[in-house]
């Protein structure tokens, strides 16, 4: 995998017209598509802050709104920081990231080595208690934020590889 970003043509999609096909121009098989971005690097704290602000660079020429370049941050943020803090622990591995431009927002395919998720299902945990509410806890809301922001979540074990997939609707 490179460790490049892939950008669109000079023809890039704007905000306004996003493209918004009928169902049959969509395709459905991702590796036949050009990603909008697509990158592969080791998972440690401060490669994934330079991945993600080269996606940002991306999904801004794109043309996406900043509802949309919000959303798209922060889940690929919770799923890359996750990746790093739980599926390597303290060892680094590989991660491969691909965002695609849909007519219903931004497919997103996250793979890397690391442990499995337990019970090899995405995790659907318990918010963690808040109280008082001035006291919130560090961590345990990047599931909840991960399954709010996006649809179409799934996971696989293929081999030796971790493979997340995801949709990010627009927040038109």
């Amino acid at each position: 995998m490179s460790g490049r970003a892939v950008s669109m043509s000079e023809s890039s999609v704007s905000a306004a017209s996003r493209p918004r096909a009928s169902a049959g121009q969509e395709r459905t098989d991702a590796d036949e598509r050009r990603p909008l971005f697509l990158r592969g690097f080791l998972a440690a704290d401060k490669t994934t802050r330079a991945v993600l602000a080269d996606l940002v660079t991306e999904l801004t020429r794109a043309g996406l709104t900043p509802d949309d370049l919000s959303n798209a941050e922060l889940v690929l943020a919770e799923v890359l920081n996750n990746i790093a803090e739980h599926a390597y622990g303290k060892a680094t591995g590989p991660v491969e990231l691909r965002v695609d431009l849909l007519r219903a927002g931004l497919g997103c395919t996250i793979s890397d080595q690391g442990h499995p998720l337990p019970a090899g299902v995405v995790p659907d945990p318990d918010l963690p208690l808040i109280a008082p509410p001035d006291h919130l806890p560090e961590g345990g809301f990047g599931w909840h934020i991960i399954r709010c922001l996006t649809t179409d979540l799934r996971y696989a074990r293929d081999g030796d590889w971790n493979r997340l997939s995801l949709r990010i609707p627009w927040a038109d």
